[in-house]
């Protein structure tokens, strides 16, 4: 595909950067605004380049939309222009997650602050519910018409979400073998001899034997590197190891990360800067957010020539075929120990409310979480129990 003319590194910065400002509602608002930018406004890409850039990134692990921010960035001015537009659409955002942070996972924060956790943390898991619902459509029909592939399917999210309520961090195995057991039967149904496997997935999960920084660094890996389907799908990954595995937080703060990675600008794999913090204070939310964000420079740094290959590759196409819905399980999955994580009668009452704003009605994250947390500062104003 023809680059397109070169573009100046301060206008990359400026527009970048304000997309990273304006861009609240996750990856649909984030494409939103590339695509006004890059193809409407300035017409630096055509729409079919663009559209590719979309489908490209949708193949690749991690966050799409801050993937597609960064290819979109490298097309206009190769890699100058990559680790420029990478770093200010992601800045803004990590700049707001890490200050909220300080004030929410504070160790004696004012009384309205824990009304407002406790109430946004209430409609998290109706946010995962609505994120799984939202992928379930384009997953299923990818599979295919065979009742065979569709019985499949069904075997990959009972999978996925059994396995986002019982094993915690070691969830990446299921995604993982989900997408290889599909590889191994297109591949035998197609008669082309033995698939290739991907060596560096099924070694990793061995390493979380590490304590302190190394853990911190492991688990912002596994949600930059490992993290097949959407951004949702870092919570199974980070929950165990966050609340359960190392203690860096509570259950109701690990909520709050989640409410905050929400309704912050910028991707949603912000939330593992949250839990950075929690761990080893602004250092560690810097340093989890660097290890989590860098995989995603390295895919389109190195492999963004060849990305029109990949989207061709069978094997990868049947892999990503098996890891969605065992992804989309693991979102609805997470659901249950976000729920069971609700420590007050009146939490609930604002979780079915969410349920309902969001599955039932179909309507924005944003504000459901904003509602939340007003209903939630309107409890602790009222004196029932918020911490």
């Amino acid at each position: 595909m023809e680059r397109a003319k070169r573009v100046g590194l301060g206008t990359i910065a400026r527009e970048w950067g304000r997309i990273g400002v304006l861009g609240f509602g996750g990856p649909p608002a984030h494409i939103l605004l590339l695509r006004r930018l890059c193809v409407e406004q300035r017409k630096w890409l055509g729409p079919d380049e663009f559209e590719d850039g979309i489908a490209a990134t949708n193949l690749l692990p991690g966050p799409a939309s801050t993937q597609l921010a960064i290819l979109t960035a490298w097309r206009l001015r190769g890699t100058p222009g990559a680790l420029v537009g990478g770093a200010c659409f992601i800045a803004p955002g990590l700049v707001l997650i890490l200050a909220l942070s300080v004030l929410f996972l504070a160790g004696d924060p004012p009384l309205w602050v824990l009304g407002a956790a406790a109430g946004a943390g209430a409609a998290v898991p109706a946010v995962a519910v609505q994120a799984a619902t939202s992928l379930v459509p384009a997953s299923f029909t990818r599979t295919g018409r065979e009742r065979a592939a569709r019985a499949r399917w069904a075997g990959y999210a009972l999978a996925g979400a059994a396995a986002a309520v019982l094993t915690g961090p070691w969830l990446v195995l299921v995604l993982i073998a989900s997408g290889l057991t599909e590889i191994a039967v297109r591949a035998r149904g197609r008669s082309r001899g033995r698939p290739a496997v991907l060596p560096w997935a099924v070694a990793l999960p061995a390493l979380p034997a590490v304590g302190g920084l190394g853990a911190l660094a492991w688990v912002a890996f596994k949600v930059g590197a490992l993290s097949y389907g959407g951004g949702f799908v870092i919570i199974p990954l980070m929950q165990g190891d966050a609340v359960h595995r190392y203690h860096w937080m509570t259950d109701g703060q690990f909520l709050n990360a989640v409410a905050l990675g929400q309704v912050t600008p910028g991707p949603v794999v912000h939330t593992v800067a949250v839990v950075g913090y929690a761990a080893a204070g602004i250092g560690g939310g810097l340093l989890a957010a660097a290890v989590a964000f860098a995989p995603s420079f390295l895919f389109v740094l190195l492999g963004g020539r060849h990305f029109d290959r990949l989207r061709a590759d069978r094997r990868v196409q049947d892999f990503l075929t098996g890891a969605g819905p065992a992804v989309i399980g693991a979102i609805a999955g997470s659901a249950v120990p976000l729920a069971a994580a609700l420590g007050h009668g009146w939490q609930w009452g604002v979780l079915a409310a969410a349920l309902l704003w969001l599955v039932a009605a179909r309507r924005g994250v944003v504000a459901a979480l904003l509602a939340a947390g007003v209903a939630g500062v309107l409890a602790a104003a009222a004196g029932l129990p918020v911490a």
